[in-house]
């Protein structure tokens, strides 16, 4: 980080600018570092086997002596989701609503770090001082309970971060965007730099309200004449409340299925945010004798994760619950990117087993949490920003919303797109750009930690594409002589015995090769049937195998 004399704030984007998800970005002052949100990303199609994806921390453990701590600003995954990775190596307090504690608490006791940090709950009432900072938290509305905007207090000027938020003018349970806070620190001059949530830039217009979907709700369960089953994201507390509320009012009961939807719903009741009338909620395995239209299922599986409870029973693999005829499916949430073929394949199961599915594209039972243009528009107007710096978006969103805030009055030269790697620095006297840093994302799978790169990747996609050919041999070391073999192993190539031909023909030119071979030089003597056997299926079956000889030596 470079060194300044006057008052300055750098901000270094870790992740969440240039993709949905991973967001994380260091906040730099001369009295330290404070790191606003650790979160992850789900990976992509082309990153088979990859559990997660998550920040490049060393930039951060680099300088852990200077870190002050953490501030969160709700408890989505792509926000909390990386912690567990971070915090083996930093013990710093941890800043949040009580909500996001709560999810915190239970990710760090499920990793064996809870005693390792302390958890600091935080409020609109009171401001929070953290070094030479002070950060004001804001109540918006999003799709999780208690997430916060930020008004930072710094040397170098007054910062918004919107977090993600929404602005429904018709908010459920009270759960709204205070624009009154925003501008009340935003003050009559506005505010020196406005970082803002871009995900949904270029939907137009205003979101749907919460108030309008559980309209919805209530319409579908008044003509439901079976069961209903609803899936959604499971931190969604706001739209579960919902259901419980119209499910009580129809007279139904409701059982929950999945292990994230049961921890959460578990939560959010001990903690007060989730109301149940008495005698609503119930055991999955109570529900057997119930008749159908009295019953309402809660499971998890919205993305159509293969292992989720909606899945699980569409397959007939769920031991308590199965799909009957006349059963009405909502599912209540949008489709991720990467996971829509996993999703109308369900759909389509779900139709095959009499079902009838209800979801995003076809009816209004989803509302997103990020706001549409207007809304951003209208973030922009209420805090009027000198600078402006667009967040939590795919680089056509950050270029979008930051034409956007041009529109809305700020200079074209004080709208800035920074990726992720592209630290900023604010001055009393303006902004400028550091130099860039390697900022990679990292991949985890299993327990291997940043040991998949993009090599591994690519292997894994010829694998997948084209197959593997194994090939064994014993060979005599003495006399230079095969004596077990040349076998050859198909996986994933062709089918043995209708290609056995092929595979005979590639025994013979292994033999040839052998031939040819000098004494002892196993290692050429791989490289040369790796090569060899590449070209002549490539010839013959226009197909590239992975080739593995395995020659052992006697």
């Amino acid at each position: 980080m470079p060194e300044h004399q006057d008052p300055f704030l750098t901000l270094t984007p870790l992740g969440g600018c240039g993709e949905i998800g991973l967001n994380c970005t260091l906040w730099s002052t001369p009295a330290g570092s404070v790191l606003v949100d650790c979160g992850l990303m789900f990976p992509d199609d082309y990153h088979l086997g990859v559990d997660v994806v998550i920040p490049r921390l060393e930039y951060i453990l680099a300088q852990k002596e200077r870190m002050l701590g953490i501030v969160l600003t709700h408890g989505h995954e792509d926000h909390i989701g990386a912690l567990p990775w971070l915090l083996p190596y930093l013990q710093v307090p941890i800043y949040g609503s009580r909500f996001t504690l709560a999810l915190v608490e239970s990710k760090l006791r499920e990793h064996n770090l809870l005693d390792r940090v302390r958890l600091v709950t935080v409020g609109p009432e009171k401001p929070c001082p953290i070094g030479d900072m002070v950060f004001h938290f804001f109540p918006v509305c999003h799709s999780i309970i208690e997430g916060y905007g930020l008004g930072v207090e710094t040397p170098a000027g007054r910062v918004v971060h919107t977090g993600d938020f929404k602005i429904d003018p018709d908010p459920i349970d009270g759960h709204f965007t205070d624009l009154e806070a925003f501008r009340g620190f935003a003050q009559e001059d506005g505010v020196d730099l406005l970082l803002s949530d871009s995900t949904n830039i270029e939907r137009e217009g205003f979101s749907v309200s919460e108030r309008e979907i559980q309209t919805t709700f209530t319409r579908i369960f008044s003509q439901a004449k079976g069961r209903v089953i609803i899936t959604l994201f499971s931190s969604h507390i706001q739209r579960i409340q919902q259901v419980f509320d119209i499910a009580a009012r129809f007279g139904r009961k409701v059982a929950v299925s999945g292990r994230s939807l049961m921890h959460n719903v578990d939560l959010a009741r001990e903690l007060g945010y989730l109301r149940i009338l008495g005698g609503t909620y119930v055991d999955a395995a109570d529900i057997g004798g119930m008749a159908d239209e009295n019953v309402v299922l809660l499971v998890t599986g919205s993305q159509g994760e293969p292992f989720s409870a909606l899945s699980r029973i569409a397959s007939g693999e769920h031991k308590l619950l199965d799909i009957h005829p006349g059963d009405t499916v909502i599912m209540s949430s949008r489709f991720i990117p990467g996971n829509t073929r996993a999703i109308t394949r369900l759909i389509n199961n779900l139709y095959r087993l009499g079902a009838e599915v209800y979801y995003d594209k076809v009816q209004a039972i989803h509302a997103s949490g990020h706001a549409h243009r207007e809304e951003l528009r209208l973030m922009l107007q209420t805090v009027r920003p000198r600078h402006f710096v667009p967040v939590h978006g795919e680089y056509r969103h950050l270029v979008k919303h930051s034409r956007l805030a041009v529109e809305c009055g700020v200079p074209p030269e004080c709208s800035l797109i920074l990726e992720d790697g592209d630290p900023l620095t604010l001055t009393r006297d303006g902004v400028r750009r550091e130099a860039h840093i390697n900022v990679e994302s990292v991949l985890v799978d299993g327990k291997g930690v940043g040991d998949v790169g993009q090599s591994v990747l690519r292997e894994r996609h010829i694998l997948g594409g084209e197959g593997m050919v194994v090939v064994v041999m014993v060979v005599d070391e003495n006399i230079w002589e095969i004596l077990v073999g040349p076998d050859i192993v198909s996986k994933g190539f062709v089918f043995e015995q209708h290609y056995n031909h092929v595979l005979e023909d590639a025994k013979c030119i292994i033999l040839d090769l052998f031939e040819n071979i000098p004494p002892g030089d196993v290692t050429y003597l791989q490289d040369r049937i790796r090569s060899t056997l590449r070209r002549f299926f490539r010839k013959v079956l226009e197909r590239d195998p992975v080739v593995v000889p395995m020659v052992t030596v006697v």
